[in-house]
């Protein structure tokens, strides 16, 4: 039989190529079934078998088409040397497969954990990018180890390299650390609602290796970097616990009584308290007259919320009904005014005038003002006469 290329028979070409039809065949078999099988996965509750049928589904193709390549080679008949290195370079390239889906499932199950953990909102990326890149990592060296390639001096490289690497990206390296140390210290974490010294503020949506993102409440992201965490003071509204006082200041008149408005006002928390969204219906509904203004009393009525962005409704609700029932009790609302108070000149010896005398020092000065005024017109008339003259 006449050699079709290299000394290999047209036969083992065409039984080659059969064997690779097949390994195809039953890649796209394997990758109809396991899409099927990660789609009911993704109808039950359970996380895990998500994470399993995710990693057959990875591994099923490139697994039957290596392992169909390393058939084929053996059905052609390579020469020892060829057929060595064919073997190192599928090796390598099924290490690198069973690197890359296992570091995808290990970082699943870091998420995983992490939202178990922290509750559905979590969203941390930066465990899950360190346990990936530790996986292939690993992987990279077992695989370079399969090819003959001794991985000790690159150790070695990579030590004496990694400091200069670290030099070069300290601002980067500071950032991952930053963020490690804040999640490890559970300072932050994805959910809460965070201000900082600043003035940035809003919901924790993300903390990855270099930043963090916040949702602010007009739907906005913000970026900040880690290193911002250590240097700045920073409120964290969801610590110790997520629901918090609302405090809503007002302010009446002085001509009511404090009492009554006092009750009104614990009826009217009490209600808010239980019909709002977000309020605590068992909270103590507190009022605390604190000051004297111009011409109102101050108070602060505090009420409590379950979370931060529920505030700004119950101060909405509490407002509004607070009006309403102020203007159904018949208790004016607190007008600003001031009541001026004008005094008669004194006279010179401390004592106010009487009447009498002010009524005579009026009539005095209108009498001046009458001969005054004469006096002028009767000047005035002599020098007309002078000039017709």
């Amino acid at each position: 039989m006449q050699h079709a290329f290299h000394g290999v028979s047209w036969e083992r070409l065409v039984a080659a190529t059969v064997v690779m039809a097949a390994a195809l065949a039953i890649a796209v078999v394997l990758r109809m079934l396991t899409a099927r099988l990660f789609r009911r996965a993704g109808d039950t509750r359970w996380a895990w078998d998500d994470l399993a049928a995710r990693l057959v589904r990875d591994l099923a193709v490139p697994v039957a088409l290596l392992t169909g390549a390393w058939f084929a080679a053996k059905t052609l008949k390579l020469p020892h040397g060829t057929l060595l290195v064919t073997g190192r370079v599928l090796s390598a390239a099924t290490i690198l497969v069973f690197s890359l889906a296992l570091a995808r499932m290990i970082a699943g199950v870091v998420t995983s954990v992490a939202s178990a953990r922290q509750g559905t909102a979590a969203n941390v990326t930066i465990f899950a990018n360190i346990t990936r890149v530790l996986v292939m990592g690993i992987g990279i060296l077992i695989m370079l180890q399969s090819l003959g390639i001794s991985i000790t001096p690159l150790l070695g490289a990579l030590g004496v390299g990694g400091l200069a690497v670290a030099l070069a990206l300290q601002d980067t390296l500071a950032n991952l650390f930053a963020g490690v140390h804040v999640l490890a210290s559970k300072t932050i974490e994805p959910g809460d609602y965070i201000r900082l010294a600043t003035g940035q503020e809003g919901y924790v949506v993300d903390i990855n290796w270099r930043n963090t993102s916040i949702r602010t409440l007009s739907d906005n992201i913000e970026v900040i970097p880690n290193q911002r965490f250590s240097d700045t003071i920073l409120t964290n509204y969801h610590r110790p616990a997520q629901d918090m006082s609302v405090m809503v200041y007002a302010k009446v008149a002085y001509d009511v009584d404090l009492d009554r408005v006092e009750k009104l006002l614990v009826e009217v928390g009490k209600d808010v308290m239980h019909d709002v969204q977000g309020g605590i219906e068992d909270a103590n509904v507190l009022v605390r007259f604190d000051d004297f203004n111009d011409s109102t009393v101050g108070f602060h009525v505090i009420l409590r919320s379950t979370e931060f962005g529920d505030q700004f409704e119950i101060k909405h609700q509490f407002l509004k009904r607070l009006h309403r029932v102020l203007r159904e009790e018949g208790i004016a609302p607190p007008y600003w005014h001031h009541r001026v108070v004008v005094d008669e000149a004194a006279r010179t010896d401390g004592a106010p005038r009487t009447d009498e005398a002010a009524r005579g020092d009026k009539a005095a000065r209108k009498d001046g003002a009458t001969r005054k005024d004469g006096a002028t017109r009767k000047d005035g008339a002599t020098r007309k006469d002078e000039m017709a003259l």
